[in-house]
């Protein structure tokens, strides 16, 4: 098939899909072993612990979210690095903004008035443009990993 932005033809296989997910969830281990670093464990434990829970929450993140729409992305041709890092972005920003404004406001919230609930708002945006880019990150990995030229 043919990247329409990039005019190039990539293909995959199915070994080189399961080390992409490999190493998306080692990405995610890796960024969750950071976190619990930066806060000063008590048990250095906590660390690799730490990484296989990243790792594992990563790793069914990109199955259940990533997984739908990418094989979309696939079955219309468009495979390239960019389609990934925007899906990447997207899925990731839409995923952590959901999370942190219960479901979008859907499910019901502690009591709160409408300023506060504006800056939570903005909060929850700005926060989820930051976890995007790392989600944009580990997709253009799992893609490099994945697809070769043709």
């Amino acid at each position: 098939m043919v990247d329409a932005m990039m005019g190039k033809h990539y293909e995959t296989s199915l070994d080189r899909a399961g080390l992409a997910l490999a190493a998306g969830g080692a990405l995610g281990g890796l960024l969750t072993v950071a976190l619990v670093a930066a806060g000063q464990p008590g048990s250095w434990f906590a660390l690799p612990v730490g990484f296989v829970i990243g790792a594992v929450i990563t790793v069914m993140a990109v199955v259940a979210i990533g997984g739908p729409l990418w094989i979309v992305a696939h079955a219309l041709g468009k495979r390239g690095p960019r389609t990934a890092i925007a899906l990447g972005a997207v899925s990731g920003f839409a995923l952590f903004l959901c999370g942190q404004t219960y479901g979008f406001g859907v499910f019901t919230m502690p009591p709160i008035d409408g300023r506060t609930l504006l800056f939570r708002w903005i909060s929850a945006a700005a926060t989820s443009m930051i976890l995007s880019l790392v989600c944009a990150a580990i997709a253009w990995t799992m893609w490099r990993v994945a697809y070769r030229r043709v």
